[in-house]
Order: structure tokens, then C-alpha cells, then sequence
């Protein structure tokens, strides 16, 4: 069990005291026995703020630490489980630690997309706490009716069938799931106990109907079952850097979200160089954990029945997003105040089952974390309007998209004309080290030995003649262990002429 130090804006929370949106539980050694009711209020109302280990009052007494892990364990087989919650819900309990040693488990409950019951009883949020509604028909009808106006995923095609679906992709969906749980519930499902279990298949209470949904067509439907729901349905995918006017590599991606997530990355990956860094003893690439984030939050943020086109655009110095939105508040958002507000949440789940999306608010935090390092000093916006707009500095170099044999020209020409006493055969290695530089700027002599297949110690050997023709240079930024080898403002002229 890791404790972290107790957030500023979790303190803030803390001290405004219960409200419609904020709960405490004592929780000392044992879940409370009504705990699953307010989680269940809290998704079919606006969401909120679960706190065990504080008294009503907002008294913190904290939990047992020999208990935390049980009850923490009891909350996520308890989430889901559909007898306890139904539909299910993944849940993420985070354990901290006040100034007075005290544990505190904290659970954020997002509002859910669909009505949610806990042992077959229906809460709500109000100022008094958690309410039951169940009996109240009126109450009832009308949060079903709110939730399918809010939630355009839950739109139900009663003449979706099975067939629609693409085998290969459960096949997949299982895959990934595995690999982030080796017992996945997922790995001894059906295919249609999987889609049901997943919130994607539903039925109106209000008026009866039941089928697979919009999220389910996205997730696992054929290209022209998709296209058939959304004849607009698509991902473009643009680099603007010589043709500012029109584009120099584009990538029109219609298909499901499944692998419009890998297409969408491999373009990331192909015209974004890469930084890797250590963290923990670890080395990991910066560009792969920025845009996993900005990617996966396309899919699960956008509003799929407006028919404007989701936007993945690569600049010299930026790379950004655009969707259309249901906006929760308006402007740039704060990482460290915002509360993170699910637009598609049966979609969010999804991803998150398979490993593709972290815990719902994390991404816009992870990903201020890591520009800072990836770019260093610049942070990222993310702009909450009616097209939501997330915007991400990129080093200037990975934008570099020329036709190849102009890269391999001018690079030919540059260590020709600077390199003196040169064999053709050192002469050639030379510029394949110096192409691989330009492609994955950033990196030091392990990475680029493994990439061009040469010997370290030959590396070494070339970084320096290449470091005395002035063609590259050696920048270390201020963060600890980054920093590598990047190309010349001269080498770059030439390039870019």
C-alpha cells in the first residue's frame, strides 16, 4: 500500500466540509455498510468526492493502515460486482496521508452515463445526502429521461445485432484487458456478456426499448456499420509543416476506436521524435505517454453526433486536437483545481479496462507532468468550449517532415563537405547516425547504437567527429537524466532550405 502526501486541492475539499458533492465515512476498519450507496448517488447524479477515514463532522480520523488494502480491495470487487452496483463502474481508490500521519482513502466518483442501482435501490445526490428513489416513479422516469438527453453513447439501436460486430476485435478487447489483469472477467465471457457487462448493451426503462448502443457500434462495429450510424464519423489526421496550406502527410481514419487508437499513435509515432527519460530506475518514452493521454481523451471526451470532424494536427513546434464538446464550464482548464467530468463514460471504462486510458483526470495531469520535460518549461492547454481544444508542445526538430531523400541529401552533403579524412565506409555510418539523430533527436549513444545496429564503442567514435564538424551538439536539460544529442541551428538551415 503506497500513501501519498495529502494533496493542496484535496485538503481544499476537505475543509469545505459534506455537501451535495462531498462525502465522508468513518471507515476505520471496515467499509461502511452504506458507502455503495453514495457511490451510486453520486453516479446518477453530477458526481462527487468520497472520503473514508472522516467523521461527519470533518473530523479525520483515518483508517487502520492493516485495514486499507482490504477495504480498498472491497470497493473495486465491490464496483464490480453487478449485484452490488449495477451497471458496474471502475473505480480508483487513492490512499493519502495528512500532516498528522493519518490515512485518508479518496475515491472520485464521476457522474455515470447511465442510471445506476446498488442492490436493486436507485439513489440521488441532494444537500441532505443520499436519497431513495426507487419508489418514486416520477423521480425515477425523469433521471432516465435526463440521462439519455446528456449521454449521446447510450443511444440505443434496437436493430444492431451481434452480427455487426467484428469477431477479431473482442479477440482483441481480451488481449489487452489481459494484459492489465491476468484474471480479466472479461477472459471467461461471452461476447455478448462482455458487451453487456460493459454498459453497451441497455434498455430504456422510460420506454421499453432495449439493444446495443452508439459506444457499442464505435467500439466494435463494422467500418460500414459505423458509417451507416455517422455517415460524418472521422478522424483527420494532418501534418502542416512545408505545405502549411494544404498538408504534408495525412492519415482520414474511419474506422472503430479500437483501431483508430493504434493509427492515430503510429501517426504520432512517425512524425513526432521521441525523448526518453528515466524515472524510477525506468527509462520511458516521453512522446508515447503524452499522446497515449491526447489520443485516448479524443475518443472519450468528443460528442460523436455532431458531425464536425475530429482534428489530430502536427505543427513545427505543436501538435493539437480538436472535437466537438459538451463543455462543463468554459476556458483553459487548471490541472491542479479542475474536477474531470466524463463525456462518454461507458467509452472511458472501456479504455480504461484495456489499458488505453488512466484514471479519469489523471491524463490532463500526467500529461502537464511530462511536457514540461518533453519540451522543457512549455505546458500544455487544454481549452473547454464547444470544440475542445488540446494543445501540446512538441520539439521543434520532430517536425520535421521532408521528402527522405532530401533529408539524406542534404545529411550526404553536410558530412561530406565537414568530415575530413573519412573512409566511404565510415563516411556512410556517419550518416546514418546523423539521419537517426534528426528522426530521434534527444537521445544518447546506447539508443542510437541499437537503432542503426552499430557497435557503442563505434558510436562514441562517430559522435565525436560528428560533434567536431559542428553537425550536432550535446544539450542537458535541467530535469535529471534527460538530455541527448540534437543537431546544429546550422545543420538545421540546410535541412530545412
Amino acid at each position: 500500500m503506497n500513501a501519498e502526501a495529502l494533496p493542496t486541492n484535496i485538503d481544499t475539499l476537505i475543509k469545505k466540509g459534506e455537501g451535495i458533492e462531498i462525502e465522508f465515512k468513518t471507515s476505520l476498519a471496515e467499509l461502511n455498510k452504506d458507502v455503495f450507496e453514495s457511490i451510486c448517488a453520486f453516479l446518477n447524479s453530477n458526481g462527487g468526492h468520497l472520503f473514508l477515514g472522516i467523521t461527519n463532522d470533518g473530523i479525520v480520523e483515518g483508517v487502520i493502515e492493516d485495514c486499507i488494502q482490504d477495504i480498498i480491495n472491497n470497493i473495486i470487487t465491490n464496483a464490480n460486482n453487478p449485484q452490488k452496483l449495477s451497471p458496474t463502474y471502475h473505480l480508483h481508490p487513492k490512499v493519502y496521508t495528512n500532516e498528522n500521519d493519518k490515512h485518508i482513502i479518496y475515491v472520485f466518483v464521476p457522474e455515470g452515463s447511465q442510471v445506476h442501482n446498488t442492490i436493486g435501490q436507485i439513489f440521488i445526490r441532494n444537500e441532505d445526502g443520499d436519497f431513495n428513489i426507487t419508489g418514486n416513479h416520477d423521480q425515477v422516469s425523469n433521471l432516465f429521461i435526463r440521462k439519455k438527453k446528456i449521454f449521446s453513447e447510450n443511444r440505443i439501436f434496437p436493430h444492431l445485432s451481434i452480427g455487426d460486430f467484428r469477431v477479431d476485435l473482442f479477440v482483441r478487447a481480451r488481449a489487452l484487458a489481459r494484459n492489465q489483469r491476468p484474471d480479466h472477467p472479461w477472459l471467461e465471457m461471452s461476447d455478448e456478456e462482455l458487451l453487456r457487462s460493459t454498459g453497451l448493451f441497455r434498455k430504456d426503462f422510460e420506454t421499453g426499448e432495449e439493444g446495443y448502443t452508439l459506444a457499442a457500434a464505435l467500439i466494435f462495429g463494422k467500418d460500414q456499420v459505423i458509417q451507416n450510424i455517422l455517415p460524418e464519423y472521422k478522424t483527420d489526421a494532418l501534418v502542416r509543416i512545408k505545405d502549411t496550406d494544404r498538408y504534408d502527410d495525412r492519415d482520414i481514419v474511419r474506422t472503430n476506436l479500437i483501431e483508430s487508437y493504434d493509427r492515430l499513435m503510429a501517426f504520432a509515432n512517425k512524425n513526432i521524435s521521441d525523448t526518453f527519460y528515466e524515472e524510477n530506475g525506468q527509462r520511458k518514452s516521453l512522446r508515447d505517454i503524452i499522446f497515449r493521454e491526447v489520443i485516448a481523451n479524443l475518443f472519450i471526451h468528443r460528442e460523436y453526433i455532431n458531425p464536425y470532424p475530429a482534428k489530430f494536427i502536427i505543427e513545427k513546434d505543436k501538435a493539437f486536437t480538436e472535437n466537438w464538446n459538451r463543455p462543463h464550464g468554459r476556458g483553459n482548464i487548471d490541472p491542479a483545481v479542475f474536477s474531470p467530468y466524463p463525456k462518454n463514460p461507458v467509452i472511458a471504462k472501456f479504455f480504461n479496462e484495456i489499458g488505453r486510458a488512466e484514471e479519469l483526470g489523471s491524463g490532463v495531469r500526467n500529461t502537464y507532468k511530462y511536457c514540461k520535460i518533453f519540451v522543457e518549461g512549455k505546458t500544455p492547454l487544454f481549452i473547454e468550449e464547444d470544440v475542445f481544444k488540446s494543445i501540446i508542445p512538441i520539439p521543434y526538430m520532430s517536425a520535421i517532415v521532408v521528402d527522405e531523400g532530401t533529408i539524406e541529401g542534404a545529411v550526404e552533403g553536410a558530412v561530406k563537405g565537414a568530415v575530413k579524412g573519412a573512409t566511404e565506409g565510415v563516411k556512410e555510418k556517419l550518416i546514418r547516425l546523423l539521419i537517426a539523430i534528426i528522426e530521434m533527436p534527444g537521445n544518447r549513444v546506447p539508443y542510437y547504437a541499437k537503432r542503426i545496429n552499430i557497435p557503442e564503442k563505434s558510436v562514441e567514435n562517430y559522435i565525436k567527429r560528428l560533434r567536431d564538424a559542428n553537425l550536432i551538439e550535446f544539450s542537458k536539460s535541467t530535469a535529471p537524466h534527460v538530455g541527448g544529442y540534437f543537431i546544429t541551428k546550422e545543420l538545421k538551415k540546410k535541412i530545412n532550405k
